[in-house]
């Protein structure tokens, strides 16, 4: 797997998927009901890179319930969890990240200042890369008339998928440490 111009190749994440059969023009609330929606059928590994967190809500049952129960779920199935963000999520956020013990030790989660992408990869098979941060206006289940104008591409398209998974994968690994001029504002740094 290469990214877009043969920058990285970490080979963590390879595509399974051979001929590709979806690359989806995502807008609005689509972010809720074709991306979000896809986390909880999760297999092996789900990855988000986000600039923002803050309290998410999703539809569960007649229920109204926080993604990071999704994500505890998950966790707990045995999925593996990466979370990449710009900074520490909001307080609500917070709060209901101390209701789900799988968060504490097996959520995989790492910081970086820098980071402004939309990325999710779906076992290494799907990816969603756009505008939608991890926030309830941005991706979650919000109405029409509050939610954030977003547009995104959600794809199964190989050479997208790894583009995708490989950019994240080396912000994740911290191969721009070293170059990065931004370590003022870095409370915990990737690489030290």
């Amino acid at each position: 797997m290469k990214f877009g111009m043969g920058q990285y190749d970490f080979g963590f994440c390879v595509s399974s998927v051979k001929d590709a059969d979806m690359i989806k023009y995502i807008a609005d609330r689509d972010h809720y009901t074709e991306v979000l929606a896809r986390c909880e059928r999760v297999k092996h590994d789900l990855w988000i890179g986000t600039a923002d967190l803050k309290d998410l809500y999703v539809g569960s049952g007649k229920n109204v319930v926080p993604f990071l129960s999704i994500l505890n779920k998950l966790l707990k199935r045995g999925v593996e969890v990466r979370m990449l963000h710009a900074k520490e999520p909001g307080e609500n956020f917070r709060a209901d990240f101390d209701k789900y013990p799988e968060l504490w030790t097996k959520l995989e989660r790492k910081l970086c200042p820098r980071v402004h992408f939309k990325i999710m990869i779906f076992d290494c098979s799907e990816a969603y890369i756009g505008s939608a941060n991890l926030t309830g206006a941005g991706i979650g289940i919000k109405g029409d008339g509050n939610r954030n104008f977003e547009a995104g591409i959600l794809t199964d398209e190989p050479s997208l998928v790894d583009a995708a998974a490989d950019h994240l994968d080396s912000v994740w690994q911290g191969v721009h440490c070293a170059k990065c001029k931004r370590k003022d504002f870095c409370g915990d740094r990737i690489a030290k």
